[in-house]
């Protein structure tokens, strides 16, 4: 747990609670469902539990808006002089941006009322974020061993595998008829969810060092050092 509020990490906690909690209430509150079905598309397309599903993942995704924000700073006051890693940390921002608002298409654009937006939405989603996932990994490689550790860049790299494999299991396994490629493209959906929380809980220890000023800003302080407490005015 924090020693306490005054870093902005706690943005990965509260947006970690509504994606955990979407998933969790889909599946525990979705009753007498035949296993072969996909609870987690059932319950984007049924009331009240897309309702629920709806308002969970808006929240979501502007929270995603703001974690996305927060590490874009982060990397640009720690990079100031590195011109090319600072273009990979622009794009990186739009691709993050894009996947929140992937996110809210998802959520507004359930499959049973206009299934083209609904896809495009979990094209935003899922595809960008797996490039915006790619882009932080390629900074975490560069910025090791002065900025991140190399265990940093091992568990995003760990992650990138593990949502790529996910993405590329459940298309494969999508459009094939039968119990089992139904089950494992059902399956590699949950893990793909979860891989993509798993790794905003990577931004934890970096967000430690970042601090709100008074001015609306973000103060960035020396990577893997706790910022300084409040002074009492």
């Amino acid at each position: 747990m924090l020693e306490d509020w005054n870093n902005v990490s706690f943005i990965i906690f509260i947006e970690v609670v509504p994606n955990t909690g979407t998933f969790l209430y889909n599946y525990v509150t979705f009753k007498n469902v035949d296993l072969q079905e996909n609870i987690y598309i059932i319950c984007r397309t049924l009331a009240p539990e897309r309702c629920v599903f709806g308002i969970m993942m808006d929240v979501s995704a502007f929270l995603g808006i703001a974690t996305v924000y927060v590490r874009y700073k982060q990397v640009e006051a720690l990079l100031d002089d590195e011109v090319k890693l600072q273009r990979l940390n622009c794009f990186g921002l739009v691709l993050g941006w894009m996947s929140s608002f992937g996110m809210c298409v998802v959520a507004n654009f359930q499959k049973t009322t206009l299934f083209s937006m609904h896809m495009v939405g979990a094209v935003l989603t899922f595809g960008v974020g797996a490039l915006y996932i790619l882009v932080q990994t390629l900074l975490s490689h560069y910025m090791q061993p002065h900025i991140h550790s190399k265990t940093t860049f091992v568990v995003r790299l760990t992650i990138l595998v593990w949502t790529l494999g996910s993405i590329i299991s459940s298309i494969l396994n999508f459009p094939l008829p039968g119990y089992v490629p139904h089950m494992v493209s059902t399956v590699s959906e949950w893990f793909l969810a979860f891989s993509f929380i798993s790794f905003f809980l990577t931004y934890i220890r970096d967000f430690q060092v970042v601090v709100p000023a008074t001015d609306l800003n973000l103060k960035i302080y020396p990577p893997l050092t706790p910022c300084p407490k409040t002074q009492q005015q």
